[in-house]
């Protein structure tokens, strides 16, 4: 595979964002209620990331859109923890760095941001996520932190940086 790129999220991604993300929630067989398949805002990623100490990340070849993935402050977090949202990749880009990748950069812009711990939602048909969770140093919770409204996720994860 040619060398991949890592940029901020630009408006016309918004597209192409939104159909790798509800594609492989389909794929996984997750595209069920109470997930981000359902809300809104899968399908205006970069005016959700506009707000303050919140960022997504897209990961290119030659300007094709090969997934992405982002931090944000997420309604009830306690002030010095983000949550680590919507990192998918298209099929062709997984087994190849690019999530290893991405989830490094989210973690470096959120320690770079001030906070102090990273919390995640998932869910067990996202069986090939959750190793590279746990690879970098999340642990689980026994029940959700905040209010991201995402009651489709059963499983919860947090790291401290």
């Amino acid at each position: 595979m040619n060398l991949f790129s890592i940029r901020k999220i630009e408006p016309p991604d918004n597209v192409a964002l939104a159909k790798i993300i509800r594609d492989a929630l389909t794929e996984f067989k997750a595209n069920k209620p109470g997930t981000v398949y359902f809300d809104d805002s899968t399908d205006h990623l970069y005016e959700l990331f506009q707000q303050e100490k919140g960022i997504y990340h897209v990961a290119t070849i030659k300007d094709q859109i090969l997934g992405g993935g982002g931090i944000v402050h997420t309604t009830g977090l306690a002030v010095d923890t983000c949550e680590l949202v919507k990192l998918y990749l298209a099929p062709a880009a997984r087994g190849k760095g690019i999530g290893k990748a991405l989830m490094q950069q989210c973690l470096d812009e959120a320690k770079n941001a001030g906070y102090k711990k990273v919390y995640l939602e998932t869910m067990p048909e996202l069986i090939s996520a959750i190793p590279m969770y746990e690879q970098f140093g999340f642990s689980y919770l026994s029940g959700p932190l905040g209010n991201s409204g995402h009651t489709g996720c059963d499983i919860w994860m947090i790291k401290l940086l």
